[in-house]
């Protein structure tokens, strides 16, 4: 316990320590002027997110298929 109210002595006395609580005073004020999005918001981003996910998956599976293919089969003439 002691040892903490050190800390909290030389945090509150030293100036590294005055200019940190002064960060976190203006952090948490900062924060609170956030404009967070509403569920609906959130919901619609996340379900675009989601569609972008997997419209990029089919297509680069499709590429490497494609590729496949075409090094495999058509260059190189290896059958699987």
């Amino acid at each position: 316990m002691a040892g903490l109210a050190f800390a909290v002595l030389i945090l509150w006395t030293s100036s590294t320590g005055r200019d940190f609580l002064n960060f976190a005073k203006e952090a948490v004020r900062e924060t609170k002027k956030v404009v967070w999005p509403t569920r609906r918001e959130a919901t619609q981003i996340t379900g675009i997110v989601f569609a972008f996910v997997l419209v990029m998956a089919i297509f680069l599976w499709g590429t490497d298929k494609t590729l496949e293919f075409l090094l495999y089969d058509v260059i190189l003439g290896i059958r699987k």
